[in-house]
């Protein structure tokens, strides 16, 4: 119906601009003049009507006019004035919008047509005293203080904040919700022991000046901490029987006083507080003292030893005031972590030494929380020198073929306070850092499991998370009592074994090729038995050459697969010469007749036999010439035993005839001297049975043992006698020959002095000597 109004006062207007059309716009003639016409004067016949609009100011000016909003309206042209013949309209302004902090802090701003008002929030006052305001009033809202009021009722105090206030209830009073604090009256402060009838436990409730205490009943204790639940504490970890101080010297003392700690605790209704300062130097003296002096070696042993530290970490724990302590002492490391309150802590806590560290959960640390007994302990003891005592004890564990295991890390020990640690909701993280760094990822994270045969390591529950040379992370769903990170490696051969073998075989080949030499060219002392020395040189010349020429070279597979083949026949044939020389002089010494082995048998069992034996064992597994790291038998699927069972027997014949003859020798010796002393017959006698032992291969026995993780002294005992073995025979059969030292005396001399003699003469003084050679060895005598 306006904007009708409007239009018909334009339209008028402009009808009457027409009449006048003498005048300019904006004017009509009166008397003959033109007179400004006032568009924005209100027709009496339509006062209602407004040439600008709704919510608009009309403003005239000479020959025209103009609108402008009136406050709190704004063009919807976004122009400050505009004409009646626009489409613009005025729009409420929304002040709210347009400047958020329009009201102040504090406040907050209501739209209103056309302006706004502005209230302050709950629990504020403005500083007129009036509802709303403006900001061009200059009001400000200031807080409303609650607490003059005393809305908390009795039993709380009251606390005020901007704003608003809450409340909490005083010592000693509680609120049946578990909340903290409280506002309004929704809930009243009650009395703490009436509010939960088990908040001591195994204890009665007291209320008094500070608050509420747990009096404990007998076998419950809250570790002196009287606020505190009270939970039961089994002493029987600390009553190991009379045979501890046998198993550990010097403990038994130290052990008492805990003993007696821990009963004092669980036997008096009075809270306790020991000095756990004080016990915690005691345990590690303790500690230092039985580590101080070097390797339990006995699993018993370390089972009561570690059983005795946890039991006193465990007790010692609640007594360290927070938020814990650091210990560095000869042989350990601790840091152990306290954390007290009513409150079930959160969060994780991470405890570290040098050779170790601990994450876990500071919830699993404390347990549930119906048994929180009012604090949470985690300590990590490291032993600086305790894996020497542990190693070996694998109990059921069992490594992969021709490896063994060897800790590769220190020894920890890991206690909280939860008693119940058998299986954890949240697993544990330990990092161990390697002893030795390796490639090889083969670590096996374990534990230590004192019910497993005394005690042994056990790999239940743990498993490895991360690993690399330098560390292994392991996760264990439980702490009973010990985790520690075990090395899984390959049995490798030290330094100073390679270098022994190096030296050994090389000084081998020298005396080899000598005896080569030796049994080839002097004419003067060749017989069947040199004739068997002579390949047995051979054989092992050739088997050391190949050794030491290719055992490592594992880059080619059909090539390590041919030095292996030839490593395997070479050393057989070495053992069937061996043999045939047993056999040999068991028949010169005890059968005494004169008779020789025909040199194609000999052939045949020097070469033959190995030869038989090689190409079985090659169509029966070809597979097995050639390892990962050796150019040598596989060790997997009993293939090995293609050598060392041959080996075996031609030893053990070898040893049966030896102890006929050393027998024979022995009566020997007694007849042909009668006049020696027993003392001259008894070192004559270990000297020849040594020597022959070692000659006949015997020491090949001390390789069996290198089978199930053979120790330091058996490797080096065999890897000595082995790599000497040409060294020997070169003694025995060369130097140890008085015959055949004259020909070598008789040999440098024709290089040093001048010759006295003709060749025909040394040829004839040649054939005599061999003449008298031979004539010896028919009478069936051993050259020893």
């Amino acid at each position: 119906m306006t904007s009708r109004l409007n239009l018909l006062m334009l339209a008028l207007h402009l009808s009457l601009a027409m009449v006048r059309s003498s005048c300019p716009i904006g004017y009509y003639t009166e008397n003959e003049k033109c007179v400004d016409e006032d568009e924005c004067a209100v027709d009496e016949d339509y006062p209602e009507a407004n040439i600008c609009g709704e919510n608009a100011v009309c403003f005239n000016t000479a020959g025209s006019f103009y609108c402008k909003c009136e406050d709190g309206y704004k063009s919807s042209l976004q122009s400050v004035t505009f004409s009646a013949s626009t489409p613009a309209t005025c729009k409420d302004i929304n002040e709210c919008l347009e400047s958020g902090d329009i009201c102040g802090p504090n406040a907050k701003c209501h739209n209103a047509i056309p302006f706004y008002s502005c209230i302050c929030d709950a629990g504020f006052i403005s500083s007129s005293g009036a509802e709303s305001f403006l900001r061009s009033e200059n009001v400000t809202c200031g807080d409303i203080d609650e607490c003059q009021e005393n809305p908390c009722g009795q039993n709380a105090a009251c606390f005020n904040t901007p704003g608003s206030y809450y409340c909490v209830c005083n010592t000693g009073f509680g609120l049946r919700s578990g909340k903290s604090n409280f506002s309004g009256n929704a809930e009243q402060c009650e009395d703490t022991c009436v509010i939960d009838k088990t908040i001591c436990g195994n204890g009665t409730c007291h209320r008094g000046n500070n608050g509420h205490y747990c009096a404990c009943h007998a076998g419950f204790t809250n570790y002196g901490n009287k606020e505190s639940r009270c939970t039961v504490l089994n002493c029987d970890g600390f009553k190991h029987g009379d045979n501890l101080e046998e198993k550990l010297p010097g403990v038994q003392g130290v052990v008492s006083q805990f003993a007696s700690s821990c009963q004092e605790l669980t036997e008096s209704e009075t809270p306790t507080e020991l000095d756990g300062e004080d016990l915690l130097r005691r345990l590690l003296s303790m500690v230092d003292g039985l580590l101080s002096n070097g390797a339990f070696n006995d699993n018993r042993k370390v089972s009561a030893f570690l059983d005795v530290v946890e039991n006193a970490l465990r007790l010692i724990g609640p007594f360290i005031k927070p938020p814990g302590t650091n210990r560095s002492n000869t042989h350990t490391d601790l840091e152990l972590w306290v954390r007290r309150g009513a409150v079930l802590p959160q969060g994780a806590v991470t405890l570290s030494s040098e050779h170790a560290q601990l994450d876990i959960q500071s919830e699993t640390a404390a347990g549930e929380a119906s048994f929180y007994p009012g604090f949470t302990t985690v300590s990590l003891l490291s032993y600086k020198n305790l894996e020497d005592s542990t190693d070996g004890f694998f109990g059921g564990m069992k490594p992969p073929h021709n490896k063994t295991f060897k800790i590769n890390s220190k020894v920890v020990t890991a206690t909280v306070s939860n008693r119940d640690t058998s299986r954890l909701k949240e697993p544990v993280i330990l990092t161990f850092y390697h002893l030795k760094q390796t490639n090889e990822n083969n670590h096996t994270c374990v534990y230590w499991d004192s019910t497993e045969k005394g005690g042994a390591w056990s790999p239940h529950g743990c498993s490895v998370v991360e690993s690399n040379p330098e560390y292994t992370v392991c996760s264990c769903n439980h702490l009973s009592s010990f985790a520690v990170l075990m090395a899984l490696y390959e049995i490798e051969d030290t330094f100073e074994l390679q270098l022994i073998t190096w030296v050994g075989l090389s000084l081998s080949l020298l005396c080899l090729f000598i005896c080569i030499l030796t049994f080839s060219l002097i004419r003067s002392i060749k017989s069947p038995r040199t004739t068997i020395h002579l390949h047995l040189c051979i054989s092992l010349f050739i088997a050391n050459l190949v050794f030491l020429a290719g055992i490592s070279r594992t880059e080619n597979r059909t090539g390590c697969a041919v030095v292996a083949g030839l490593l395997h026949y070479f050393y057989l044939a070495s053992f069937c010469w061996m043999c045939l020389e047993g056999v040999q002089l068991f028949r010169m010494v005890v059968l005494v007749f004169n008779t020789t082995f025909k040199s194609l048998y000999m052939m045949a069992g020097g070469y033959g036999v190995p030869a038989v034996i090689v190409a079985i064992s090659a169509i029966a597994n070809a597979q097995g010439y050639g390892t990962k790291r050796h150019c040598w038998l596989n060790l997997e699927g009993g293939f090995i035993w293609s050598f060392f069972g041959p080996a075996c027997l031609i030893i053990i014949v070898n040893i049966f005839f030896f102890l006929i003859t050393v027998w024979k020798l022995a009566q020997k010796f007694s007849s042909l001297n009668p006049d020696l002393n027993n003392l001259r017959k008894i070192k004559a006698f270990t000297i020849t049975a040594v020597a022959q032992l070692c000659v006949l291969g015997t020491m090949w026995i001390f390789g069996c043992f290198q089978f199930e993780g053979g120790t330091v002294a058996m490797s080096y005992l065999f890897t000595i006698l082995s790599s000497l073995q040409g060294v020997l025979l070169f003694v025995m059969h060369c130097l140890l020959s008085k015959q055949v030292r004259e020909e070598y005396v008789r040999f440098l001399s024709s290089f040093c002095a001048p010759q006295k003699k003709r060749y025909s003469e040394f040829s004839s003084s040649q054939s005599s000597k061999a003449q008298t050679s031979k004539s010896i060895q028919n009478t069936g005598e051993s050259h020893i």
